[in-house]
């Protein structure tokens, strides 16, 4: 479809670069051109459907960088994946991708799915067969014998067979692969969350063989040892990197460093629920917990948004809840909106094609009312959504 879209700030990204009374042309699955109205009224075709927002914003459309699409965020999304056959376990996961759509998120990084269920619901979508964000799909992450996850199909024992998963996988269609690289406290008889799974070899053997592949790391890492060696590993992204260790946290300054130096980014995959970690933990560990972010932030760690959307309570429509961690550990609100943006499509290796609004670009987008460089509570309000052009809700798509 050919649409115009007109409001009172377009925000191109990044660094909360706007274009006041600005206008979005979007051309079939792609935006056609950027700037003020009366420029792209002028290269409009005769007769294009307008949408017309004078009090609202128009912004990339959000990325969420850690979900489980397989997980229903009850409070045992475990059982309830176990009993669920295939079949049912799919259409559960397009529901989940369209709330998450309807939410503003327009990308989403499906980190661990089973039976690839992910990468036939990715496809679905891409072909517009049902709405949805993109998805990226990691598939069956990899973890050892009954480790974190297990359930999920990747188990793995040795290099051989750590090889071989990362090429399963790839051949099954998958966008980045997945390691569980410490223990979770999803997973019951495991690891615990801070223990290592895999050695540094053995997360070596992961990467090079995802390399070959020519596919992304993902490394999940809680505990501090973990994350040391998926850092010397060279994995792309890593996962919660809450630092722990047996009773407590061990922030590591020269990991930090590291991280920084190979421009590694960070998900703390924290959810909208973040202010009842205190309530579970203690103030003292959550402000310990959050604070370790916040020094990561400012030792120039890359940091990107996901929610871990599907455990317990973390909701797939709660992501611009999850954003406001950020700004209470008192990041900009346009370094925010990058993190969720800009940044995560350069961490997720997509921000050729989206991430910003510019021509040539995916028409994925978003329009809020309000003004989330003021007050990101704007990013509530959402008036339309539109993945790969296409429009998902009731938002106005006829003018105004």
């Amino acid at each position: 479809m050919e649409l115009l879209i007109s409001a009172g700030r377009v925000l191109t990204g990044p660094g909360g670069e706007c274009v006041d009374d600005g206008a979005v042309l979007v051309s079939g699955g792609s935006i056609a051109a950027v700037g003020t109205r009366d420029e792209v009224e002028q290269v409009a075709p005769d007769g294009v459907r307008r949408a017309s927002f004078p009090e609202g914003t128009v912004l990339p459309g959000l990325i969420n960088c850690h979900v489980h699409l397989a997980f229903d965020a009850g409070p045992d999304p475990i059982t309830s994946l176990q009993e669920a056959d295939n079949t049912s376990l799919l259409l559960g996961m397009a529901g989940r991708a369209q709330q998450a759509l309807a939410a503003g998120v327009t990308t989403v990084r499906d980190l661990g799915d089973r039976g690839g269920l992910s990468v036939r619901l990715r496809d679905a979508i891409a072909a517009g067969v049902l709405p949805g964000p993109r998805i990226l799909a990691a598939t069956a992450p990899l973890t050892p014998p009954g480790g974190h996850c297990w359930f999920l199909g990747g188990e793995v024992s040795g290099e051989e067979a750590i090889r071989d998963r990362v090429r399963r996988n790839a051949a099954s269609g998958a966008d980045v692969i997945k390691v569980m690289a410490t223990g979770g406290s999803l997973t019951k008889g495991g690891a615990a969350t801070w223990q290592s799974q895999f050695t540094t070899e053995e997360l070596h053997a992961v990467v090079a063989e995802a390399r070959r592949a020519g596919l992304p790391v993902a490394a999940h890492a809680h505990g501090a040892d973990g994350i040391a060696a998926a850092v010397a590993a060279g994995v792309d992204t890593i996962e919660h990197c809450t630092w722990m260790v047996d009773g407590g946290f061990e922030l590591r300054a020269d990991v930090v460093a590291d991280i920084a130096a190979k421009e590694i980014h960070v998900c703390p995959a924290a959810s909208h629920n973040w202010r009842r970690f205190a309530e579970y933990f203690g103030t003292e560990r959550a402000e310990q917990l959050f604070g370790q972010i916040r020094w990561m932030a400012e030792q120039g760690v890359r940091l990107v948004v996901g929610t871990d959307a599907g455990v317990p309570g973390s909701v797939f429509d709660g992501f611009v809840g999850a954003l406001e961690l950020y700004e209470h550990l008192g990041l900009s609100l346009d370094r925010v909106i990058d993190m969720a943006t800009t940044d995560a499509a350069r961490a997720l290796g997509i921000d050729a094609d989206t991430g910003r609004l510019a021509a040539g670009y995916r028409a994925d987008l978003l329009v809020v009312d309000g003004d989330p460089l003021r007050d990101l509570s704007a990013l509530h309000a959402t008036r339309l959504v539109m993945a790969a052009g296409r429009p998902y809700g009731n938002g106005a798509v006829d003018g105004s």
